[in-house]
């Protein structure tokens, strides 16, 4: 009898001993599992974030010169064909010519005036194409890409309302790429509009 006792305390006891190891071993098992998958999530995270982009900043110069409704109808235009409507571009083309004529140029120097004189022409030619062909959007972004080099000469010589980007499309035109501005970092192409809205990568900030 007391053999059998003894036997049955012995097999209980085991067995308490046994269960405890279980629940110590499951307990660590799902800690380490928990670790394991906060990891996963942390990685997951921090690959889901943008990484900074090695952007050149350039000092415009300071000027008389209120350029601000005169941007402000490049960014129109821009907006317009990033949203592939040509009439809307026709719009913002108008309207940018109509604020060159309000532009006071009586504090320039010589120097400027002539400089001024000449990027006033180019952009006021590639704005009165644009104006004048509705229905052609590919001809509108011909000349809305010739005219973004004036305008970053414009505002790089004679001050900028705001911080602006320059935002680079390596696609448009057979891959040879262009440019446009932006007062945002986010990406909307004027060239490929909603085909590719988002094909860009900023280069450089003008402030």
């Amino acid at each position: 009898m007391k053999i059998l006792v003894f036997s049955l305390l012995a097999i209980g006891t085991l067995a308490l001993t046994s269960c405890k190891e279980n629940k110590e071993q499951k307990s660590t098992t799902e800690t380490s599992m928990q670790h394991d998958m906060s990891m996963m999530s942390d990685n997951s995270a921090m690959g889901d974030m943008p990484m900074d982009e090695k952007v050149t900043v350039t000092d415009a110069k300071k000027t008389s010169a209120d350029l601000t409704e005169l941007y402000s109808h490049y960014t129109h235009l821009t907006f317009a064909l990033s949203g592939d409507d040509d009439k809307e571009a026709v719009n913002a083309a108008k309207g940018m010519l109509e604020a060159l004529t309000k532009i006071d140029k009586n504090g320039f120097s010589a120097e400027q005036k002539k400089e001024f004189a000449e990027l006033e022409a180019s952009i006021s030619e590639h704005a009165e194409h644009i104006a004048d062909n509705a229905g052609n959007i590919d001809h509108q972004r011909e000349h809305l890409d010739i005219m973004s080099a004036d305008f970053y000469d414009l505002l790089k010589d004679f001050g900028t309302p705001k911080p602006v980007y320059k935002v680079f499309c390596p696609m448009y035109n057979d891959k040879k790429g262009a440019f446009w501005l932006s007062d945002s970092r986010e990406v909307k192409n004027p060239y490929l509009g909603k085909e590719m809205l988002s094909c860009g990568e900023v280069q450089e900030e003008i402030k």
